[in-house]
């Protein structure tokens, strides 16, 4: 059972599962959009919102803990100068997830995830 788990840990161990959300959130704020598995687009909406809120902030503090999680000056640039002041009036909900298919190598359902 999986009760009052608050993460999927995807099969990974914690390193691996932190380095590959960290890339995965910086493909999406670089691209707008990307194609990856259902769980792995649910696991990384948490990241992504909490990176666009910090951008909407936009003090020199939030700038460093967006850029300690990320390790990307080209995509703590992109979310500061771009994606901020494109959802200063929304509260939330930047992302979008859209089932599209099964992978045909092993059955695993596929989604899009996209900046709304």
């Amino acid at each position: 059972m999986n009760h009052n788990k608050s993460y999927r840990k995807l099969g990974r161990r914690a390193d691996h599962r932190k380095a590959m959300l960290m890339n995965l959130t910086i493909s999406l704020i670089l691209s707008d959009r990307i194609e990856t598995t259902v769980t792995r687009a649910k696991e990384l909406r948490k990241f992504a919102e909490r990176m666009v809120t910090l951008g909407k902030k936009g003090t020199l503090a939030h700038r460093r803990q967006a850029f300690a999680f990320l390790r990307s000056e080209e995509a703590v640039a992109k979310l500061f100068n771009d994606l901020a002041p494109k959802y200063a009036e929304r509260n939330g909900g930047y992302t979008r997830i859209i089932r599209t298919s099964v992978r045909k190598g092993d059955s695993a359902e596929m989604a899009i995830i996209e900046l709304v």
